[in-house]
């Protein structure tokens, strides 16, 4: 497919990259490490409404999928305005000609129905301008009217995949932690949105303090640390009904910093007391807990490999913050990170072959990424204060909090892609901070 070797052409010239050997009946996978590319011109087409009554959902899933595929800075949609061809016929043929006049290397259409009752029907097709051939099969989606910005994503999902080969992450949700109030008295509540901070919905009031929420790997349930009893306990919480339970680990001791297992069934934590933090794991369905660490240092946010063998965390046992790595049982630890400064918060990438970090050195904060042994660091941000990676499904973007200086600081959600590109800030309505990334939607 002439498209799919276009962008990855442009990515070659314009980044450094490490190509990976495979068999060549298969597509060439490319990592991107640094620098600029040109966005690929894409055309989506306004979505033809079948009815009347679908004309504004035809609008509005058109828009949202352009912002999506435009969001993700590989992608440039080219203006209504310089259109020479309509489609007005989803079935129609394409006049490729045209769309090469004005340079479209990329063609979504698209047609949507609202049918008797009340159910969305959404299809469309890709094609690519430089070999006048559709890529791939035309797809179909359907869902209620409330759903049409799910079903949007969807079609921007199989758009990014067909042409980038990597999976989309479009159809997913953040769940994250409100923040209103003066910088001295913050009321803090457990919220969640769409991935683009839409459909804002909220989990916990503001009459505690919550931090860390954490995604189930299935999406239905989160973990999070609470100060509802007067200290920190970690709480799960169901997503589909907002009911939370104390995950009753130990009641006289300080627990926080939960994350799930790959299987859901397993919790990591750190539990404080005496001035000592280890990690421990729970199991949810027999509350048995074991103990993983036991240096006399603190050790902290833990984070599964996606295999659930490993666990990458914190620790401050060789005098200040680094990352280790141990088998998932706990045992020897062993230490990847070596630059300058302070490493924390390690989350391992769901394709297994980063995790990222928050770094702190010479008065700066950094989100950045590495090799599970350490090698190849990459910083990719640089402020005042940067913190808190979580990962898209697709391992290839990261979402963090930035708090700006000053007496009215605030936090706010920002996210970046694995090569520094594409830094940009979340439309909220309020401060917000302590993302957390949910796995793609079923």
């Amino acid at each position: 497919m002439r498209l799919l070797s276009l962008l990855f052409l442009g990515l070659w010239i314009a980044l450094t990259t490490s190509v990976v050997a495979q068999d060549r009946s298969g597509p060439l996978r490319i990592e991107i490490t640094q620098g600029v590319i040109e966005p690929v011109p894409i055309a989506v087409s306004p979505f033809i409404a079948d009815n009347a009554a679908a004309i504004d959902f035809a609008r509005q899933i058109t828009a949202v999928v352009a912002s999506d595929l435009v969001g993700t800075g590989l992608f440039r949609d080219v203006p209504k305005d310089a259109y020479i061809s309509q489609i007005d016929d989803f079935d129609g043929s394409v006049p490729y000609a045209d769309w090469k006049a004005i340079n479209v290397e990329a063609l979504v259409t698209g047609a949507v129905t609202l049918t008797s009752d009340n159910r969305l029907v959404v299809k469309f097709r890709l094609f690519d301008i430089f070999t006048g051939s559709p890529l791939g099969d035309g797809l179909q989606f359907a869902g209620g009217t409330d759903s049409w910005r799910r079903v949007a994503h969807k079609v921007a999902d199989q758009v990014y995949a067909r042409i980038t080969g990597e999976d989309g992450y479009f159809d997913s949700r953040v769940v994250y932690v409100e923040e209103t109030g003066p910088k001295n008295a913050r009321l803090k509540r457990l919220a969640v949105m769409d991935y683009d901070g839409a459909n804002i919905q909220y989990l916990t009031d503001a009459s505690s303090i919550v931090l860390a929420p954490r995604f189930s790997p299935t999406g239905d349930r989160v973990l999070f640390t609470s100060y509802e009893s007067g200290f920190p306990q970690i709480y799960e919480l169901s997503v589909g009904s907002a009911s939370k339970r104390p995950l009753q680990v130990d009641a006289a001791a300080m627990t926080f910093a939960p994350r799930y297992a790959p299987n859901g069934q397993t919790v990591l934590y750190s539990r404080s007391e005496g001035g000592n933090t280890d990690i421990y794991r729970l199991d949810l369905a027999s509350g048995q807990r074991a103990r993983l660490t036991t240096a006399p240092s603190i050790e902290t946010a833990p984070s599964f490999s996606p295999d659930g063998t490993r666990i990458v965390f914190e620790s401050d046992r060789s005098g200040n913050q680094q990352l280790y790595v141990m088998p998932a049982d706990g045992g020897e630890a062993t230490r990847i990170s070596f630059g300058q400064g302070r490493y924390g918060t390690p989350v391992w990438s769901p394709r297994g072959d980063f995790i990222a970090f928050t770094k702190q050195n010479a008065g700066r904060f950094h989100i950045g990424v590495m090799r599970v042994d350490g090698s190849q660091e990459r910083l990719l941000t640089a402020s005042f204060l940067d913190e808190g990676p979580t990962w898209a499904p697709n391992g290839r973007v990261l979402m963090f909090t930035r708090e700006s200086a000053g007496a009215n600081g605030e936090p706010a959600l920002f996210s970046v892609d694995i090569s520094g590109r594409n830094l940009k800030r979340l439309p909220m309505p309020t401060a917000a901070s302590d993302p957390a990334w949910s796995p793609l939607l079923p």
